[in-house]
């Protein structure tokens, strides 16, 4: 029995099979499938799911990439579905820096490019990221304010923002629980976290040539410290890579997991589902 912590069953990619898609998770071993809204017009789709399939459960929040792109005060919408009795979590939220505002003008305008080195054009750039910063840190503390208010656990995206995402973090310790979804930072950041009580999540990343870092963090983590998932339909693990990932991949996540750690399938497949149960509040209790 095993648990896909993080999927995105709203997505397009599910529309024209959705039914059986959740069947073939029941078949290879997954038995429940948690989904993740990334906007509150997602989250509203994601409780949808919940509420239609018995086994799917549903978390709600606004991607950091998305802040921008919602009203500016989303939090009564979200707290309004945040309520609902099949949400495990908020989220995803966090901190994501990969493409800041000032590179994709850059690559946009080949005028900007050649001028990046101009002083005025420096200074729009380091406005302009500076505000989008700005959005995601407001944004994500209205998340872990809401978290905290409602007794709910919290989903984290954290791209190229590690010390910041922490920092923020470290002022909720004692009042909020988090996961840092689709880790694949260093052991050592791992343990950081996870001595603050939160926990990791592992995805098909772990079945990757080129993921030896991921696959040392796995190796060093203790056994009740991390939780497995998919984030599909992203990121299908191998022999899958570059097909569209569903949530009967967490069985090859988990294997390659136990693989790593020296440990049976069946048991990183009991190891994860309790640490999810209590996590995501599925077993009736609070973490």
């Amino acid at each position: 029995m095993l648990i896909d912590t993080h999927a995105h069953l709203d997505y397009p990619d599910f529309a024209a099979d959705l039914d059986a898609v959740i069947a073939g998770a029941t078949g290879a071993g997954v038995t429940r499938i948690i989904t993740i809204g990334t906007g509150i017009e997602s989250s509203r789709r994601a409780v949808a799911l919940a509420e239609k399939h018995p086994n799917v459960f549903a978390v709600v929040g606004v991607h950091p990439t998305n802040v921008q792109d919602e009203p500016g005060d989303f939090l009564p919408a979200l707290r309004e579905l945040a309520r609902h009795p099949k949400v495990a979590a908020i989220g995803e939220t966090g901190l994501d820096y990969h493409h800041l505002p000032s590179e994709e003008a850059a690559q946009s305008s080949p005028a900007m490019s050649a001028l990046q080195a101009e002083v005025v054009q420096d200074i729009e750039a380091s406005v302009m990221d500076g505000a989008y910063r700005n959005a995601q840190a407001e944004a994500f503390n209205v998340h872990l304010d809401l978290a905290a208010e409602l007794g709910l656990n919290v989903v984290i995206h954290q791209r190229d923002a590690w010390d910041d995402t922490v920092d923020i973090l470290k002022s909720y310790t004692g009042k909020v629980r988090a996961v840092f979804h689709c880790f694949g930072n260093r052991p050592d950041q791992a343990a950081e976290i996870i001595a603050l009580g939160h926990l990791v999540s592992f995805t098909g990343i772990v079945t990757f040539k080129n993921a030896a870092l991921v696959r040392e963090t796995v190796a060093a983590i203790g056994a009740d410290d991390f939780m497995v998932e998919t984030d599909c339909p992203y990121l299908a693990p191998a022999p899958f890579r570059g097909q569209r990932c569903e949530p009967a991949h967490t069985r090859l996540v988990a294997d390659k997991v136990g693989e790593v750690r020296g440990q049976s399938l069946e048991d990183i497949a009991a190891q994860t589902t309790r640490t999810a149960e209590k996590f995501f509040r599925l077993g009736g209790g609070k973490s």
